[in-house]
């Protein structure tokens, strides 16, 4: 498996060259049970750290999702359109957005797999 970072708002982010693909996390679609639509952004949309890109709505609840990283919208992954369970289904393998980023130094700040697995236990 790629080389995974995360967020604490429990967005993973996969760096590939200056591009990264961003989805949501094993934790965050457990807690959020049954998604029902993902509300994308639009391509060359940009966005700053922490700031909300798209709206999750599940059964239960919608939630925000957030930029783990700087960057501009290249691609969004239209199959969530029509499939939002997609991300239940495989959360590591279902990516929302792909964007170009905007500072690399950004991906110091997220968390490695240990770190991010503490931080879940800890919520619980």
């Amino acid at each position: 498996m790629e080389k995974l970072l995360y967020s604490k708002n429990h967005e993973w982010i996969r760096k590939e060259g200056n591009t990264a693909f961003i989805g949501i996390t094993d934790h965050a679609q457990k807690s959020l049970g049954e998604i029902v639509y993902v509300e994308l952004p639009e391509i060359d949309d940009e966005f700053e750290v922490e700031e909300a890109f798209g709206v999750i709505e599940s059964v239960k609840a919608a939630s925000d999702s957030y930029m783990p990283v700087s960057g501009k919208i290249i691609e969004i992954n239209e199959a969530l359109e029509d499939s939002p369970t997609l991300l239940n289904e495989d959360p590591y393998g279902t990516w929302i957005i792909k964007i170009e980023l905007s500072d690399e130094g950004e991906l110091d700040s997220l968390l490695e797999l240990s770190a991010y697995n503490e931080l879940c236990e800890e919520a619980h």
